[in-house]
């Protein structure tokens, strides 16, 4: 999920909560919407925001506008879906959500922040893995207002495809043949915004619309090739 700015001081605390609606690509799925509260903490060696978390390492400054930071970083994925949720998914396994655990490398330069992570599914669900290359930069507007608008693209590999998209031999019926899922890049856009009414109190409105791989498209329980989410919250700041 994407994350406030961090205001610079040395350690930041903040309880709140949001709503997030998404609309995911399977057939004939409903749109989920929920709220859920969030904890946001921030500091030299810990960050932690919705459902990501992250532990920093020593970084190295290359010069005086530009650094790189290293993490090891942990995030729930809410990915998958029961075989209720929609009526193609009728008699498929459940998939299910998982933990994901990697590093992450972070270029700061004066004109963009370049990241790039590498996580697994450590909880095993999937067995899958993922690569992520992302572009971000930050406008204050005011003394209020931040904006940051961002590019991704995340590679996929074929265990995380087929766990999520693929239909088992077991699984398939008319209109529903077996499908195996290979690996492909999605391509993610989105923007941030935060209104700070004051030190204390902030909202935040974050939307994303994700370009599907090829891989995705073609499974025979999708419908589309593009999701999207929206988050709007409330934060209190310590």
């Amino acid at each position: 999920m994407a994350q406030p700015a961090t205001v610079e001081q040395e350690s930041v605390w903040g309880l709140g909560v949001g709503v997030v609606s998404s609309q995911k690509a399977y057939k004939s799925i409903d749109r989920d919407t929920s709220v859920m509260p969030l904890l946001h903490v921030d500091n030299r060696y810990f960050h932690f925001f919705g459902t990501g978390l992250e532990l920093k390492l020593p970084g190295l400054a290359l010069s005086e506008t530009q650094r790189l930071n290293f993490g090891l970083i942990g995030r729930y994925d809410g990915a998958g879906y029961h075989a209720d949720d929609s009526p193609v998914l009728d008699g498929m396994a459940e998939r299910k959500g998982g933990l994901w655990g990697g590093v992450r490398i972070e270029w700061q330069t004066a004109l963009v922040n370049l990241h790039a992570d590498w996580t697994h599914d450590v909880s095993g669900n999937s067995k899958g893995q993922q690569i992520a290359l992302a572009a971000d930069r930050s406008w204050r507007i005011g003394d209020s207002v931040t904006l940051t608008p961002r590019f991704g693209l995340t590679w996929h590999d074929d265990k995380y495809t087929d766990y999520y998209y693929g239909v088992r031999a077991e699984e398939a019926r008319a209109g529903r043949p077996a499908y195996q899922g290979e690996a492909g890049i999605d391509v993610e856009i989105g923007m941030r915004a935060i209104y700070a009414f004051n030190p204390h109190h902030a909202v935040m409105f974050d939307v994303q619309a994700t370009r599907l791989s090829t891989e995705i498209g073609d499974s025979p329980i999708t419908e589309r090739t593009t999701e999207n989410r929206f988050f709007l919250g409330y934060a209190y700041y310590f």
